[in-house]
């Protein structure tokens, strides 16, 4: 039996990990006492006593206890935070993409990716990874979330505030400095930041991050045209029929169908896996990634990746 500590375990990601592992019978889940949670010597003594340690903390806590732990012990740790993503020595915990499935399961510090980011790079690095998008280009994301992705002070001011502009889809980070773009830059081989806007709405959990692409900028479409070209690079990638893959390539018309030609953000809310699907026509193209921000996008992600490390299969635990 494995021992796991969660380091922030009262957090939003944190309680979500700790739920899931609550469940298995081969996992030991070490705990650590209020009155000791912010105690670095406690927490540090809780780390060196665990096979496996996830950060669930703010970005400089994240960082002060990495640094402190890393000559200390050999305990493998799951980063959640934004802090080790783009950092040498991290492998960036994304198994689906570049091959990264032994590179994880042989590490030792492992960053989670972010939410929007693991819907972006799921749809932009396999199309550019294959040559049909060029790394040099312009590239434009909308990525929808519920609110609880801005953590326990943005769910308190949703579920128990007074305040009418909550009611509407709100868009941020306008400053074009969301602190996601560094990693989508980098996993994808970008040559330039690409555009992300975000956007918070009313409603719990759930991911829809849209990617349009007009069809003159896919390359090497040959005979097959730019919608099958797509579908094909996809479904190569993310096969639908394999039910131990967490991210999935499904047909755009199957998407459609499920609720009259709409696609909600919280289609997936609550789950541990990702769509991707294509839709639009030979001119202009949508590519869709749906999944849940504490699913694929946080929590659900983090324990896909202790898996890998423990060698069980990448789905157990997991609600798919």
């Amino acid at each position: 039996m494995k021992k796991v500590f969660i380091d922030g375990s009262a957090g939003t990601t944190g309680l979500r990990i700790y739920e899931r592992l609550l469940e298995r019978e081969d996992i030991e889940l070490l705990e650590i006492s209020e009155g000791e949670r912010k105690n670095l010597e406690a927490r540090l003594k809780r780390i060196e006593e665990s096979d496996i340690t996830f950060l669930c903390l703010p970005d400089d806590a994240a960082k002060e206890i990495a640094e402190v732990a890393s000559d200390k012990t050999s305990t493998v740790i799951i980063d959640t935070s934004t802090a080790h993503r783009t950092a040498p020595g991290w492998v960036y915990g994304f198994p689906e993409i570049g091959g990264r499935r032994e590179e994880i399961s042989q590490g030792k510090r492992i960053a989670n990716p972010g939410c929007h980011a693991s819907g972006c790079i799921a749809l932009l690095a396999p199309l550019i990874e294959t040559g049909l998008l060029s790394p040099a280009g312009d590239y434009a994301f909308t990525s929808l979330t519920g609110y609880s992705g801005g953590g326990k002070a943005m769910i308190e001011e949703y579920e128990t505030g007074s305040n009418t502009l909550l009611d509407a889809p709100r868009a941020y980070g306008l400053g074009q400095k969301h602190k996601h773009l560094p990693e989508i830059k980098k996993v994808c081989n970008l040559e330039k930041l690409p555009m992300l806007i975000p956007i918070v709405a009313p409603y719990y959990s759930g991911m829809e991050v849209i990617l349009p692409l007009q069809g003159d900028q896919i390359k090497n479409k040959g005979s097959q045209g730019t919608i099958e070209v797509i579908k094909e690079c996809y479904g190569e990638y993310y096969p639908e029929g394999n039910e131990e893959r967490i991210v999935r390539f499904v047909e755009g018309e199957k998407e459609e169908a499920e609720d009259r030609g709409f696609l909600s953000a919280s289609g997936l809310s609550g789950k541990d896996d990702m769509r991707i699907s294509v839709h639009g026509n030979e001119d202009r193209v949508m590519v869709i990634a749906r999944f849940d921000n504490l699913g694929k996008g946080a929590s659900g992600a983090a324990i896909q990746n202790m898996n890998l490390v423990l060698g069980v299969p990448e789905t157990r635990g997991l609600i798919i």
